[in-house]
């Protein structure tokens, strides 16, 4: 299916030695049918980000990570972006933001959404952290490389929306519930049978983090529609609308084969499947279309990638070096010292990383960033 090696390589630029030896680790799990290492790729815990990877019975937790469901949605507006030229809207939208979507948490729990409305976690423990912390982090971006943006069509100068954020606390939870304690596969991963209990459980409660993850975007785009409303008086475009997932596992079909595709930090990139492949704070975002490469179990990544660790950028990068990479974006200047660790420098090129997946997708709209609003921190 994927030639005639399993692992298969889409990069902008050479690995690190630690990141090469962990895929190394990955392809030379016994239970691994197939890997697929994306442009954006770089070090995490157990597995890369940027990593798709093809097993026929067995899950790997490590392979979609704790933020489970982490994706991307946006949304376009009847109006053009460039009214946002003007420093006092950006700052009511900059404002309006804080009140309504907290990084951290709601002063009042939220209602759940009805999708989840009756719906029990199969591990119990997970039950009241959904119910306590879930419905305060409804609707809460988080902090890391999270964000809420507002960009600009680079074709037509369009104003759109953008949210990045998945689980909350409740997918990192669920990750923690259900891996095993101890390593169980010969290289020293953790991983599950999908047609053990243990194996039905996590997948059950993978599914509820997935729906969880998608109501939280959307209570986010909703409120910054309300904002967009009000303080530039434009609505939505309704057609517009494209959200995809980066961190998540699905049985799905490749070459005739039945398989549990892992993907953690990719996203699926089928025929003429929409897709988000944002860059960083001050860099551009793409708008796609899968071309539904086999090789690449039909994925793409799911953005830039850091080029540095966190305590990297932070020792490299100083307030005065982040404002002349934001010149030209919104942002609010009293935490530059706290979002350093998210500079544009501290990730990969996004145009490096396009180019070197443009055998897994087709570039729809570019779009640059006019607003960003992050949480600070990892």
């Amino acid at each position: 299916m994927m030639g005639a090696h399993p692992l298969q390589t889409w990069l902008a630029g050479p690995l690190d030695a630690a990141a090469r030896a962990a895929i190394d680790r990955l392809v030379a799990t016994e239970e691994v049918h197939a890997v697929a290492i994306m442009p954006d790729a770089h070090l995490a815990e157990e597995v890369c980000v940027g990593t798709v990877v093809a097993t026929r019975s067995t899950l790997f937790p490590a392979a979609i990570g704790g933020d489970i469901g982490c994706g991307v949605l946006a949304r376009g507006f009847d109006g053009d972006a460039s009214v946002l030229r003007d420093e006092r809207a950006a700052a009511r939208i900059m404002a309006g933001l804080y009140g309504t979507v907290p990084a951290a948490q709601h002063a009042r729990p939220q209602a759940l959404p009805v999708s989840l409305a009756g719906v029990s976690p199969r591990d119990p423990r997970l039950a009241s952290l959904l119910e306590r912390d879930g419905r305060v982090q409804l609707g809460t971006l988080g902090r890391g490389n999270h964000f809420l943006e507002l960009q600009q069509s680079e074709d037509n100068g369009q104003l759109w929306a953008a949210v990045h954020s998945g689980s909350r606390a409740f997918g990192q939870a669920v990750l923690d519930a259900h891996l095993p304690k101890t390593a169980v596969t010969g290289t020293g991963l953790h991983c599950l049978d999908a047609s053990t209990d243990d194996g039905e459980a996590y997948l059950a409660d993978m599914a509820l983090a997935l729906t969880y993850a998608d109501a939280n975007r959307r209570a986010m785009i909703e409120a910054v529609t309300a904002l967009v409303g009000s303080v530039l008086g434009m609505t939505p475009d309704p057609a517009s609308e494209i959200s995809c997932v980066h961190n998540f596992v699905r049985r799905e079909r490749h070459c005739g084969e039945a398989l549990w595709v892992h993907r953690k930090g990719a996203i699926s990139a089928r025929a003429g499947e929409p897709g988000i492949v944002p860059g960083s704070m001050g860099t551009p975002t793409f708008h796609v279309e899968g071309r539904g490469c086999e090789r690449s179990l039909s994925s793409s990544s799911h953005g830039a990638g850091r080029a540095m660790t966190r305590s990297q950028a932070r020792r490299r990068i100083g307030v005065g070096e982040l404002r002349r990479q934001l010149r030209g974006v919104w942002y609010d200047e009293r935490r530059a010292d706290a979002l350093r660790d998210e500079a544009p420098g501290a990730y990969k090129d996004i145009g490096r990383v396009m180019r070197a997946q443009s055998e897994l997708t087709r570039i729809v709209r570019r779009l640059r960033p006019v607003l960003s609003y992050k949480g600070a921190g990892p």
